[in-house]
């Protein structure tokens, strides 16, 4: 059966990200060349031109797919019925898991803000696993004397989790910046 122009166009296009994000991550932003990029997806250079304006933007398809991966994990993760806490405690266990997938830590907290900077970073993560976070805020501190500071409150601790990320990766203790955050989230309540 022929696939539709329309199948094999997201086909390449999947290619050249899946290609661009081996080599980002291999070699870094600045050092991956668009003939390397083109080469291992094994399509042509005006096929990327035609996907995407330049390597950043093919840099930022990549960086969404994965902030996208990380809040799937963190959306699943979420127990069924369960308390605002136990969701939150579930999600950051969740995050950390999907933030331990090869590469995720760099290309999201240290090359993401470096290429595509902090304002955008900051949009596609409220978008994403902040979004969540925030939600799960709203709903522990309810009625609480921290309910108007949610939204504040989500971007602190989204902070908290990317610094421990970045932590773990670099051989901190899981267990305890889980507990840590664990300690975080009670202190809201309290």
């Amino acid at each position: 059966m022929r696939r539709s122009n329309k199948e094999r166009s997201e086909t390449m296009r999947q290619a050249l990200v899946d290609a661009a994000r081996e080599l980002f991550i291999d070699k870094g932003y600045a050092e991956t060349a668009t003939p390397d990029i083109v080469a291992k997806a094994g399509v042509t250079r005006g096929a990327l031109y035609h996907h995407f304006e330049d390597k950043r933007a093919l840099f930022r398809a990549v960086i969404e797919r994965e902030a996208a991966d990380v809040a799937a994990n963190i959306e699943a993760a979420a127990p069924p019925g369960g308390s605002p806490r136990q969701a939150i405690l579930e999600g950051t266990r969740a995050y950390f898991d999907a933030m331990a997938e090869s590469g995720r830590t760099r290309l999201l907290l240290l090359d993401g803000p470096a290429v595509l900077g902090l304002e955008m970073m900051r949009a596609i993560d409220k978008e994403t696993s902040e979004a969540s976070l925030g939600e799960g805020l709203h709903a522990l501190l309810s009625g609480s004397r921290n309910s108007p500071q949610a939204e504040t409150l989500a971007i602190l601790l989204s902070a908290a989790f990317d610094r421990a990320a970045l932590a773990i990766e670099s051989g901190a203790d899981r267990r305890q910046c889980e507990d840590a955050i664990a300690a975080l989230i009670d202190g809201l309540t309290d």
